[in-house]
């Protein structure tokens, strides 16, 4: 982390890039931070957004999904089942598809912010 460059957030976070050099890929799997960039070599293993993005991912998809169901519900008054049968799926792969990208943003601002975990001194 002695390296102070860093690739803009938007290149890094949201394209799910290394945030030192913004060409390697962060993830090996869905989720699954790499140990470290194929194309800078930078170690990833030094943090963790850990559950961080969720709190986000919550907060952006209910703000959104709410929104439109109360739209739905005002102009239609559908019946509850279908607003479970719209609103649930839609919920879903909106988290699941905000989820990688809000993660490495937090990881790169951790890189950014040279933000590490606490190791002690042995």
């Amino acid at each position: 982390m002695g390296d102070l460059q860093a690739a803009p957030l938007s290149q890094a976070g949201l394209r799910c890039r290394c945030p030192r050099c913004g060409k390697g890929r962060v993830y090996k799997a869905y989720l699954v931070f790499a140990e470290r960039c194929a194309v800078c070599g930078l170690d990833f293993r030094f943090a963790d957004a850990g559950d961080g993005p969720a709190v986000f991912v919550i907060l952006i998809a209910g703000a959104f999904i709410v929104t439109c169901a109360l739209i739905v519900e005002v102009k239609f008054s559908p019946p509850y089942w279908l607003h479970a049968l719209l609103w649930l799926p839609l919920t879903i792969g909106m988290c699941l598809a905000l989820l990688p990208p809000l993660k490495s943003t937090l990881f790169a601002l951790q890189y950014r912010n040279q933000a590490g975990e606490g190791r002690p001194q042995q």
